[in-house]
């Protein structure tokens, strides 16, 4: 048994500790917002944050996360949050949309410690969300934009 706080809320996990954290919420959780992209930490479909830190949930097992604050994007609730979703909205940011909420992940935790990014600093902390439909420019100027937006 492994117990985290997800979402705010503590629960004990009751699985292996050799699972990864992405089926213990999308299998065991029923919690799908989390997607599975390729199952080895490069597509950033599965990102959630970990103790506030973006990572990749397919790889991450749960015999590391004893104890740790899990966020997912049902639970992301920060006012970065809050902005990025609502300039991925007005920009019509997604296109199939199977990426965004890896995306949406780790855009909030960029603002979140760095709240005027610049181009390449937005480049740097999206590395390794891909995105299939390829509209990182539009994820760009929404990051941009969910910026302005915490400004106001």
């Amino acid at each position: 048994m492994t117990r985290i706080t997800l979402n705010g809320t503590e629960v004990d996990l009751d699985v292996s500790p050799d699972m990864p954290l992405l089926w213990a919420l999308r299998d065991g959780l029923g919690m799908t917002g989390t997607k599975f992209g390729c199952g080895v930490a490069s597509c950033g479909a599965c990102t959630v944050h970990i103790d506030g830190v973006p990572a990749r949930a397919c790889q991450t097992f749960i015999r590391d996360i004893a104890g740790a604050e899990i966020t997912t994007i049902e639970g992301v609730e920060t006012p970065e949050a809050r902005a990025i979703q609502a300039a991925w909205v007005e920009l019509q940011v997604p296109q199939c949309g199977y990426c965004q909420s890896g995306q949406i992940m780790s855009a909030s935790a960029l603002l979140s410690s760095t709240p005027k990014p610049t181009d390449d600093e937005i480049d740097i902390a999206m590395d390794g969300n891909l995105c299939r439909c390829a509209t990182y420019a539009r994820i760009r100027k929404a990051i941009h934009r969910a910026s302005e937006i915490l400004e106001a």
